[in-house]
């Protein structure tokens, strides 16, 4: 065990989840990680955590009624629910599963048995919206913890670092209106290099969506653009995360833990290495134990090079365990 203990979350039904034929969001990401893991042996040194499905009404939690029925009769068809998001009846099994993982870690967090966790599961969530699935999302997962926490937990403030690098516009527009969750999301932005008629995928996360409401200046984007690397990432945690994240005194901070921004990764066009990750995570953990009592959930979302995502996830764990 490291320092500090850090919780594990995944299920083998997340692994039964097929969203087409040769979709990049497959099973064998989560199999490249776990396998790199149990190579490394880093998830002998974490506390298994067992997801259990998540209820009708803690995906409520985030989610509309009609949208979770959508999901559920999808997956039970075989049904795309957008053009980039197909289901398999183990989907809905799957997806009920990766919101569970995230409110197990939350609990465990919340009744310190754990400081840290890191839940490795699909299918990801930070493109799902109150009532849209996308970008191969079908619940979003990490939204559903964040408001766990701040309902049901008893941790009211809850800070999100988001460094997929594609912004997570489901969790923003969850959380567009809600003072009490902070989102900050590094993202690329801007004209897709490959096809230059249409923004980089989803198109939103311009610096000045800086939420609404009660929710205003509670959203903090920092678009970057293709080519963008460490150096950028850095500028964006310490210089623009930081301060705001500092100011608004969280309980705990949420990570999307995207590693699409790999430099080898086929749907992004960024510049991070594997080494890049683990730096990241040791400056967001340097912002817990300064906020928070160290306090980090980081859920997995995307990432489609199978080694450069294993190699980039055990690098985030090893950070997470120091």
């Amino acid at each position: 065990m490291g320092k500090t203990p850090v919780g594990f979350a995944t299920h083998p039904a997340c692994l039964a989840h097929v969203a087409g034929p040769a979709h990049p969001e497959r099973p064998a990401r989560l199999e490249a990680i776990l396998a790199r893991l149990d190579g490394e042996g880093l998830r002998k040194r974490m506390v298994e955590l067992v997801p259990r499905p998540a209820t009708e009404a803690d995906l409520a939690l985030c989610h509309t009624t009609a949208h979770i029925a959508r999901v559920r009769e999808a997956c039970a068809g075989s049904l795309p629910l957008a053009p980039d998001t197909g289901t398999s009846p183990a989907s809905w099994e799957a997806a009920l599963r990766a919101a569970g993982a995230g409110l197990v870690a939350a609990e465990a967090i919340a009744a310190g048995k754990v400081t840290r966790a890191f839940c490795a599961v699909r299918p990801p969530g930070h493109h799902a919206g109150p009532s849209s699935a996308g970008g191969f999302c079908l619940f979003n997962n990490l939204a559903i913890a964040a408001r766990h926490l701040q309902r049901r937990l008893g941790i009211k403030r809850v800070a999100i670092v988001d460094f997929d690098c594609h912004h997570g516009n489901g969790t923003q527009e969850i959380f567009r209106a809600d003072g009490g969750v902070l989102a900050c999301s590094i993202h690329q932005f801007g004209p897709n290099p490959l096809n230059p008629a249409v923004p980089f995928y989803p198109g939103s996360g311009a610096a000045d969506e800086t939420g609404e409401g009660a929710g205003a200046g509670r959203i903090v984007n920092a678009p970057v653009p293709s080519g963008a690397g460490l150096a950028e990432f850095e500028e964006a945690i310490l210089e623009r995360f930081t301060p705001v994240i500092e100011s608004f005194d969280p309980g705990i901070i949420l990570v999307a833990a995207g590693f699409d921004g790999h430099r080898d990764d086929p749907l992004a066009l960024l510049e991070l290495s594997t080494e890049d990750y683990g730096l990241i995570t040791r400056q967001i953990v340097g912002i817990a134990d300064r906020v928070c009592q160290g306090r980090v959930l980081s859920m997995l979302e995307g990432g489609y090079h199978l080694s450069a995502l294993a190699a980039s996830a055990a690098a985030h764990v090893t950070a997470l365990l120091e």
